[in-house]
């Protein structure tokens, strides 16, 4: 049996392995090269392991990337501004922190816990 085979009417070539022909797929290259930043890597593992099929589709479209991208900045830009508007409803100021840095924290951190949780229920986990 001969190694490779082209089917001359869809023009695929086929490499064969073991006994089966399997056709040489190549991915098309992503016209963007944008990062892809930690809110975009954890909706990307979402993606692999609760929706296969969106996550091939977009893999096999070259549209990935810049779909993480889009997500990462959306997540990034919602998670600044919950944090902004929850600290300011909160009473969370640059005062509070001079008088007790501790109380300041605590506060912060949970604003940023919140904001957080908020995101991955709206942008990340959907």
């Amino acid at each position: 049996m001969e190694q490779h085979y082209i089917d001359e009417k869809t023009g695929i070539r086929y490499t064969l392995q073991g006994d089966y022909y399997l056709p040489n797929l190549v991915l098309p290259i992503e016209k963007e090269n944008r990062s892809v930043g930690i809110w975009g890597q954890r909706h990307l593992r979402y993606l692999k392991q609760h929706r296969k099929v969106l996550y091939t589709n977009l893999l096999t479209s070259g549209k990935l990337r810049s779909y993480l991208a889009n997500i990462d900045e959306q997540a990034e830009t919602m998670f600044f501004r919950l944090v902004e508007q929850m600290a300011q409803r909160n009473g969370v100021t640059e005062s509070l922190k001079a008088i007790d840095q501790m109380a300041w924290v605590q506060k912060m951190n949970n604003i940023r816990n919140a904001a957080q949780e908020i995101v991955y229920a709206k942008l990340i986990y959907r």
